[in-house]
């Protein structure tokens, strides 16, 4: 009777552990496959509370946790829908706009977080962007286009990123090394042209 017990956790345990060495592996080869699922959901209710209440996102400040828009980097092909906020049950869900920042359309430093290895892994790869690359940004209330003009790897403390300079801008920002909180990689793009209700500006 006990030999069966033994052999069955011992089973149990073979493919536990089969298991954790499988996510382990997809993670650092891709991404925590768990979390992406999860983001994967959260990213079509963002979609579906953007296209429900474009008005209402014109109109007020958004709160955390709003949809406030996409953003479309195609160099490295990231498509999804940011988030108002940068709190870490907010980031799960998209990127997130930092709050004490402007959004587009207003003047200064538009800052935007997002991780790089889980939910989504939305910014795993924003180091390998180049100088003259495009970065879109749509609102409901139209679009902005940013150029990459260069990337840096920062202390996690480096609050001058989001500084206002002499141009509207965009500061993209993520944890670096992979797999790393100890300091950001952080993507500096300048705003190049702006489309307002189909009118093009810049």
């Amino acid at each position: 009777m006990v030999r069966p017990i033994i052999r069955f956790v011992g089973a149990v345990l073979s493919v536990s552990g089969a298991l954790l060495i499988a996510d382990a592996g997809v993670t650092l080869l891709w991404q925590e496959p768990v979390s992406w699922l999860l983001e994967g959901r959260q990213q079509n209710r963002l979609e579906d509370a953007l296209a429900k209440a474009p008005n209402r996102v014109r109109r007020r400040k958004p709160l955390r946790g709003d949809a406030i828009g996409r953003i479309q980097i195609p160099a490295i092909g990231v498509s999804k829908f940011v988030v108002e906020g940068t709190d870490t049950g907010t980031l799960r869900r998209g990127p997130g706009h930092y709050g004490d920042t402007p959004l587009p359309g207003e003047r200064g430093t538009v800052a935007i977080a997002g991780h790089r290895t889980t939910y989504g892994a939305p910014f795993r790869r924003i180091n390998e962007l180049k100088k003259g690359e495009d970065i879109d940004v749509d609102l409901p209330q139209g679009r902005w286009v940013y150029r990459v003009e260069r990337v840096r790897i920062v202390p996690a403390t480096a609050l001058w990123i989001k500084r206002r300079v002499d141009q509207d801008r965009l500061v993209l920002s993520a944890c670096h090394p992979l797999y790393s909180a100890k300091q950001r990689v952080v993507v500096f793009a300048r705003e190049i042209r702006r489309e307002r209700s189909g009118v093009r500006e810049g």
